[in-house]
């Protein structure tokens, strides 16, 4: 197969500096660099691009990003009082054997979906 991995995700956004703020200081995401138009961020050997859209047909809403994280309750607490707005508490949303798969949902400031997820041993 030619296709080994996804390199990069592409998100649009309305307001370059205002995602730009959102990702870097409330996520955390290490940002790479930017232009007037783009931003890249690094996380863990993917690269997040911020866009503002070239043509009227890419300004809509992005595909949903889980962002997998080790402890999703601290990290919850912790985005929360960031700043960040949750649509609702870590939840389970399957299990599998002994694991079981937590989830929470966010908004970033350009009105994207995007999620935390976290796999549990129990």
């Amino acid at each position: 197969m030619d296709i080994q991995r996804i390199g990069q995700i592409g998100v649009p956004v309305k307001d370059i500096h205002r995602a730009i703020a959102f990702y870097k200081e409330k996520l955390g995401l290490s940002l790479l660099f930017n232009t007037d138009t783009m931003a890249f961020f690094e996380c863990e050997g993917l690269r997040l691009m911020l866009t503002l859209p070239e043509k009227e047909e890419f300004a809509h809403p992005s595909s949903v990003l889980y962002f997998q994280v080790s402890t999703i309750q601290d990290t919850y607490e912790r985005l929360a009082e960031n700043g960040v707005a949750f649509i609702g508490n870590p939840h389970v949303v399957s299990k599998m054997g002994n694991t079981e798969t937590w989830m929470v949902f966010f908004k970033d400031t350009e009105e994207n979906t995007h999620a935390l997820m976290s796999e549990v041993e129990v």
